[in-house]
Formats: C-alpha cells, sequence, structure tokens
C-alpha cells in the first residue's frame, strides 16, 4: 500500500491534471504527442536497447500514427520503423496510471517501466512509485478501459 503521503502527492498531481479526453489538444491521433511530437522527442527504441530515456534527434524522425517520432540513431529509426507496436508506448503514450484511473492524462517520458516486454509511461517519478506498487494489476484495469478513456 503507498502511504497516506505518497497517495495524497498522486491525488494532488492528478488534480493539477487537465484530462486531455474530449478535447481537441494534443492527441488527434491515437498517440499522446503534445504539439506533434511524441514521447516528448525521446526515443521509444532507446527505453529497451539502452534501458533509459534518451532524446531523439529530428535527423532520425519518422511520422507514425499522427505524430512525429524521433531517435537517437538510424539503427533505432529502422528498428523502430520495421515493428512499431514493440516499441511504442502502450495506451497511446497516456499516462498508464491515469488510463487504470479511467482518465487520459499527459505523461513524462523519464518515468516509465518494461512490463512484459511493453513501455508504459507514468504522469510523473511521484505517479510512477504508486504505478510500480501494483503493476500487474493496474494494467489489467488499464486495459479494460483503453481506448474508451479517450472519449469520454
Amino acid at each position: 500500500m503507498p502511504s497516506r503521503r505518497t497517495f495524497l502527492a498522486v491525488m494532488a498531481a492528478f488534480a493539477l491534471s487537465r484530462p486531455l479526453a474530449g478535447t481537441a489538444g494534443p492527441h488527434k491521433g491515437i498517440y499522446y504527442a503534445e504539439d506533434g511530437l511524441a514521447l516528448d522527442g525521446y526515443d521509444p527504441v532507446a527505453y529497451f536497447t539502452r534501458g533509459r530515456a534518451v532524446r531523439g534527434s529530428p535527423a532520425y524522425a519518422v511520422m507514425w500514427k499522427g505524430a512525429i517520432w524521433q531517435f537517437a540513431s538510424n539503427r533505432n529509426r529502422d528498428l523502430f520503423e520495421a515493428n512499431p507496436y514493440a516499441f511504442a508506448p502502450q495506451y497511446g503514450g497516456f499516462c498508464a496510471y491515469g488510463v487504470a484511473m479511467g482518465m487520459a492524462i499527459a505523461s513524462d517520458p523519464t518515468a516509465w517501466q518494461i512490463v512484459d516486454g511493453r513501455l508504459y509511461l507514468t504522469h510523473s517519478h511521484i505517479v510512477q512509485r504508486v504505478w510500480k506498487m501494483d503493476t500487474k494489476h493496474l494494467i489489467q484495469t488499464a486495459d479494460s478501459h483503453w481506448p474508451a478513456v479517450l472519449h469520454r
């Protein structure tokens, strides 16, 4: 169980966050992309190959699912293009914990986790701590809400 302090911090973070579902905002496609840039420009392949969040470059960019995806190298771009679903974050890059709670909330690409070969992002490092306390159950709950949360 999360501590009362952590729980309150997570609730405050969500209270200050604007749910994105139902707006004409940054998710014109299924992937969250502030200003059209998926993962705020982070390389989705690097989470798997380097085990950390790595900034991509406009020099190695590709358009996919209505968003621009940037990569740290040609190799990463090629890996993504060969199988984008293997590297793209779950729940369209929205906060996985938020989706489990029934909301489409922006995520922080530096607050991430790979579970069973899939990339999950959360809203913040505080939310990520709560997410990691019950990840398997939260994934099941989020799966049951996705993609309906985009239309609430």
